[in-house]
């Protein structure tokens, strides 16, 4: 294998570990509320506590980065974050998942900020668009392997051997990038402490583009966690009534996702990466609506359009970072999946009234503003010639 395929292959893989554990719950948490007699609409805290945790630690795992490094720190995340995915499956009440949850989401900033990062300072231009798109795609596949995985697993021996299968898999993903990811060649480390780094994040928040891309990050896993949180109650429930195994089945339509995400990034080289954000948020729209026909074959052709215009979304705010700060660019990672996970992390409890008081209705009724908005944010703060991120 070339260092540049090793490279790639090393990138997909940290986005596949990181997002083949965050959503692990999600096809299986009807049947965690019946294993630990608790109401279904408060599993969903088992998404937020992993999200919220990421939220946390995500500043300070890119401020440590720009300070010592990139590779180490991706492969060592991948390796520990192993050990309380296996542990989540001994849980005997939801509390203690909850805890499990939590640290899993420690662990994820030094692979998701970093790896973004290492992306940034290793790869520039169109290079640099294409790798965040393989990325992307790694993202996007470790999103659907885990629920798929989690799904199937379960079906055949209960909810536990889903955290068994997804810990065993992480493992040995993270053997495979500490083989595969080359050293960091162009990271220059950043001095200063403390007043170095209030100083970076000052910069960063004075920086229109960066918070603007933040927000759309925001909106962009808010609108994912509350519609794929939400969306499995509805198709757990009559007329539908799924099985885990179906409806693990069901979250194959975020493979369309690796799909547009190619597709996107030939477009975000030739055209900008605004237009391209256009067509994402207004596929991703389109998709919700027809969500709410009251039909299987509807409800999963709209999970993929709204999968496969969201994941392009993804991709774009990911390689725009690199293009909207210079100096500090784990830091400004780090500020992006704050704002990013904290999205994701309201997006598995504010929908939680909308889904009381009208079901799934109410969920995309609060959704597609969100979708509007992040489209309008891009627009507007996105803006470069036709062509321009081929010379950037």
């Amino acid at each position: 294998m070339t260092g540049g395929a090793a490279r790639a292959g090393a990138v997909a893989l940290a986005g596949f570990t990181t997002f083949l554990s965050l959503y692990t719950p999600q096809p299986i948490l009807p049947l965690i509320a019946d294993s630990l007699g608790v109401a279904e609409a408060a599993t969903g805290g088992t998404i937020t506590a992993a999200l919220v945790a990421v939220a946390l630690v995500a500043p300070f795992a890119g401020a440590i980065s720009d300070r010592v490094g990139r590779k180490r720190l991706i492969v060592g995340a991948c390796l520990l974050l192993a050990v309380p995915t296996l542990l989540a499956a001994g849980a005997q009440s939801l509390e203690a998942l909850l805890l499990w949850r939590f640290l899993q989401g420690l662990a994820l900033p030094f692979i998701f900020t970093v790896t973004v990062a290492y992306v940034g300072d290793e790869a520039k231009g169109a290079d640099g668009l294409r790798l965040a798109g393989i990325y992307g795609i790694g993202t996007i596949l470790g999103g659907f392997g885990g629920r798929l995985v989690a799904g199937l697993a379960a079906e055949i021996a209960g909810w536990r051997a889903g955290f068994v299968a997804i810990g065993l898999f992480t493992l040995a993903a993270g053997v495979a990038v500490a083989v595969l990811l080359p050293a960091e060649r162009r990271f220059q480390p950043q001095r200063g402490g403390l007043r170095g780094l209030l100083a970076t994040w000052r910069a960063h928040l004075g920086n229109a583009r960066l918070v603007a891309t933040c927000f759309v990050g925001f909106l962009m896993l808010f609108s994912n966690v509350a519609v794929y949180t939400f969306v499995t109650l509805h198709l757990a429930a009559p007329p539908f009534a799924l099985s885990p195994a179906a409806m693990a089945l069901v979250f194959a339509v975020y493979l369309v996702g690796a799909a547009t995400t190619v597709v996107a990034t030939r477009l975000a080289i030739r055209f900008g990466r605004r237009a391209t954000l256009g067509l994402a948020a207004g596929l991703a729209g389109a998709g919700l609506v027809l969500s709410l026909v009251p039909s299987l074959v509807a409800v999963v052709a709209g999970l993929a359009m709204l999968s496969g215009g969201l994941l392009v979304v993804q991709t774009l705010a990911l390689g725009f970072l690199g293009v909207a700060v210079e100096r500090g660019r784990s830091a400004a990672v780090g500020m992006y999946v704050t704002t990013y996970y904290v999205g994701g992390a309201l997006g598995g409890l504010v929908p939680a009234l909308a889904w009381q008081a009208a079901g799934w209705p109410g969920v995309a009724a609060l959704v597609l503003p969100a979708i509007a908005v992040m489209g309008v944010l891009g627009w507007r703060f996105w803006g470069e010639p036709a062509g321009a991120a081929t010379r950037r």
